[in-house]
Order: C-alpha cells, then sequence, then structure tokens
C-alpha cells in the first residue's frame, strides 16, 4: 500500500472542499472496494477522506411516495429495514443477497453506486426504480448516471448523499450468482408502474442496462411468457473462464423471466 494521508470529514461540505483541493483524494465509508484495491496497490491517492458516521448520509425514509436511503447506509441496514421492505421489498430481498455477512455488514448503497462495478447488484434497482442519485452539487436521474465500466457521471469534487427510490407497484430482483464472490453473473431487475415497466440487467456486461425490449413486451402483458421469443444481444455480454458472452445473455434472459414470474405474471 503506498502512503497516504487519512482526514475523517465532520461535514459532507468538508468533504466535498477535501475532494476538490486533492484531485486523486478517495472517499472512504465501507471500504470494501477501496481498501483492497489499495492493499494490492491498484489504486493509489494522496488523501482517503473517512466520511462514515455522518449524519449527512445516514436515514431511511418514505415521503411523498418516494424512499429515500442515505448514502453511508450499509446493506445489512437496507436488507433488514421495515420502512423498505414496506415500501420496496425487492430492494431489501436484494440487499440481503450481496456479498456475505462480512461485506453486508460494512458496504454502503453509496459506494456500491459511486463504484459502479459491472456485476454490482444495486445499479439495477436504481436503473429499473428510475432512481435519483443525490449529490452534494446536484441531482442525476438513473438513466443518465451509469455510463459503462466503472464509469459514472459524478464528476471531480463530487459525492452521493443519497439515492431516492419512487415507489412502485410492483418490483422483483433475481440474479444468478458467482459461487464464490458472490456477484451477480447476470441478475434482473424488473419494476412495474401501471403498463411502465422497466426491466435493468446487470452482471452480464460491461455495465448496467435496460433491456428495452422486454421493457415494451412486458408493458403489453406482464407475463414470463412476454419475453420468451427475446434475446438479449449476446455480442455486447461479457466473457471470462466462468462464462461465454451466449450463457450471459441466456442467463440475462431466465433471470428476467424469473423476476417477472415472482411479480404474479405466468
Amino acid at each position: 500500500m503506498h502512503t497516504f494521508s487519512y482526514v475523517k470529514a465532520k461535514s459532507v461540505k468538508e468533504a466535498g472542499d477535501l475532494l476538490a483541493q486533492h484531485v486523486d483524494a478517495k472517499l472512504l465509508s465501507g471500504g470494501m472496494t477501496l481498501i483492497p484495491t489499495m492493499k494490492a496497490r491498484l489504486a493509489q491517492s494522496s488523501h482517503v477522506i473517512d466520511i462514515a458516521g455522518l449524519s449527512e448520509l445516514a436515514g431511511i425514509e418514505v415521503k411523498d411516495g418516494k424512499l429515500s436511503i442515505g448514502a453511508a447506509t450499509k446493506h445489512v441496514d437496507v436488507s433488514r429495514s421495515a420502512v423498505v421492505k414496506k415500501a420496496i421489498p425487492a430492494l431489501a430481498y436484494l440487499a440481503g443477497l450481496i456479498g456475505d455477512p462480512q461485506v453486508r455488514n460494512r458496504g454502503t448503497i453509496g459506494g456500491s453506486l459511486a463504484n459502479n462495478d459491472p456485476a454490482a447488484d444495486y445499479p439495477s434497482a436504481a436503473l429499473a426504480l428510475n432512481a435519483t442519485i443525490v449529490t452534494n452539487k446536484r441531482e442525476i436521474e438513473a438513466d443518465d448516471y451509469f455510463q459503462g465500466l466503472f464509469q459514472t457521471a459524478l464528476d471531480a469534487g463530487e459525492m452521493i448523499v443519497k439515492v431516492v427510490f419512487p415507489v412502485p407497484a410492483k418490483a422483483a430482483y433475481e440474479k444468478f450468482p458467482h459461487p464464490a464472490s458472490g456477484y451477480a453473473m447476470a441478475g434482473a431487475f424488473v419494476a412495474q408502474n401501471g403498463k411502465d415497466v422497466r426491466v435493468a440487467i446487470t452482471g452480464a456486461g460491461p455495465g448496467v442496462f435496460r433491456w428495452k425490449e422486454a421493457e415494451a413486451a412486458l408493458g403489453k402483458k406482464l407475463a414470463a411468457a412476454s419475453v420468451e421469443g427475446l434475446n438479449v444481444d449476446a455480442s455486447n455480454m461479457n466473457e471470462d473462464m466462468h462464462g461465454t458472452k451466449e450463457y450471459r445473455a441466456n442467463l440475462a434472459k431466465v433471470m428476467t423471466k424469473r423476476a417477472v414470474a415472482k411479480l404474479g405474471g405466468k
């Protein structure tokens, strides 16, 4: 690990100011990605800014039909929250599937969305639920936020403060986890509001994406059979020792069908 200066921020403003002052500074909340990459010398920073415990980044509440979750909220707290379970049960279910108990007790929703790992779970929920990522500077719609492999719309000096999810009529998440890491080899989050259906796929490609063909079909009839004749474009999928492009494309379709089945569609 390279040497660095550690600073525990006293407020979101202070953390933002420090980010602006030090171009290569990194934020530390759960540390589930930052610490391992720094230990392996895959990441280097002059300053590590600790934002864990800031009250401005805490809290879970429902107001005006929207579920708001503070960026520093741990996965385990999302999974166990009675508020989340009542408003969006699928989001609580998703959080309970992330990694292992150690990861769920340290990792945070803001850290996951800021990192935007292509196999992370939360990006699919944010995209399918049409969430708004609220930062210390502005609000970013999910459709504009995710920009590919580990890439987001966050600017230098910008940090996530909270995530706001519109409460859907129905939602469900299904994933095929890698047996060792728990990351999604393919995961599908399906959300319905009337005839508006959004389907977000994670794990299968280089970044989370909406499967718009499935959305159109499910908007006409919310049933697993509606996507039977559709196929995810395999040319854009990931391929490695764990699975071919075609395998992941098929997994994405299967997970979508399972998620729709959970919504009550036959």
